[in-house]
């Protein structure tokens, strides 16, 4: 590899915009005379950073900073541009504060919701971050941790509050379009929705096999003793007494129930001590002709019948 030469100022063109150089064995240079030259002569060290990542990389800075506001990483950007991430860190620093700085403003922004979306009864205008706050304490989970907040600008100008979180069973990304003039955000997703405690999981539609068991559930807490005999115990299991029993309309098979496991606890507790009751004083059933009359048992115990 040859010596690098050495060049000695000899003079400026006539027109002022080169420098005439010469080496050590008088071979005459000439160096164009750019803003890059002036920069560096008078130590602007931006520029200079500027000017090596010109020659660098293949990505310009003003693209570099594009990229970074959108949301990739420092590391990713760098590896595209085939140099490293010291080299673009002086145009990378800038923007990741900004989107940290968007980030705090939209945790502060009103919550709003899309058009045609249903609001809980119980809520009221809320800033986002005070949302968050209250249903993750509401899960036993320290809001300052749990959620990892970042934001970025998509193509069309508006910015995004993305949060990444694990919060026992549940991880996810939640992203929330910010709306910087007006100042508030909406929910894009159902993990966002969740984030704020709007997400209500469905309770499962009750099948025919779960009406079933809850028949016999209620069936079990009446007495034994009390249960009926011959006609009327084949006419309860066969449903044709059930319906004079209790006076409930039964769900249809077709419809999803809503109600809650705890509500549907309650409402078989309180339907059993209500079929229990009436067991008690219930009036004896129409015996159906042409059917074998089973003894009570009263008359097994004490002897009775026709005299």
């Amino acid at each position: 590899m040859a010596d690098k030469a050495h060049l000695a100022l000899a003079g400026v063109s006539p027109d002022r915009r080169r420098l005439l150089l010469v080496d050590d064995n008088g071979v005459e240079f000439t160096l164009d005379i750019t803003s890059d030259l002036r920069a560096a002569v008078r130590g602007e060290t931006t520029r200079l950073g500027q000017l090596e990542i010109q020659m660098s990389s293949s990505i310009r800075p003003r693209e570099i900073q594009t990229r970074i506001r959108a949301g990739e990483s420092a590391e990713a950007v760098a590896q595209a541009a085939g140099t490293t991430v010291d080299a673009i860190m002086s145009y990378v620093a800038p923007v990741l504060a900004e989107r940290e700085h968007v980030a705090a403003r939209a945790q502060k922004a009103s919550l709003r919701r899309a058009p045609g979306e249903s609001a809980p009864a119980h809520t009221q205008t809320r800033a986002l971050g005070d949302a968050v706050a209250a249903h993750l304490r509401g899960i036993g989970a320290d809001p300052a941790t749990a959620v990892t907040w970042d934001a970025y600008r998509r193509e069309t100008g508006r910015w995004v509050l993305s949060g990444t979180f694990g919060i026992g069973e549940r991880s996810g990304t939640a992203r929330f379009t910010f709306d910087a003039p007006g100042n508030y955000a909406l929910a894009d997703n159902d993990d966002a929705r969740w984030l704020v405690g709007d997400l209500r999981s469905e309770t499962p539609t009750m099948t025919r096999d779960d009406l079933q068991q809850v028949r016999q559930r209620r069936l079990a807490a009446v007495p034994a003793d009390e249960l009926p005999l011959g006609d009327d115990a084949l006419d309860l299991v066969s449903g044709e007494a059930a319906e004079a029993l209790v006076d409930i309309p039964e769900p249809r098979y077709d419809e999803p129930i809503r109600a809650t496991a705890d509500q549907a606890l309650v409402a078989d507790s309180a339907q059993a001590e209500a079929e229990a009751e009436q067991a008690r004083h219930r009036r004896p059933v129409q015996k159906k002709r042409g059917r074998a009359s089973v003894p009570s048992w009263d008359e097994i115990m004490f002897g009775g019948g026709d005299q």
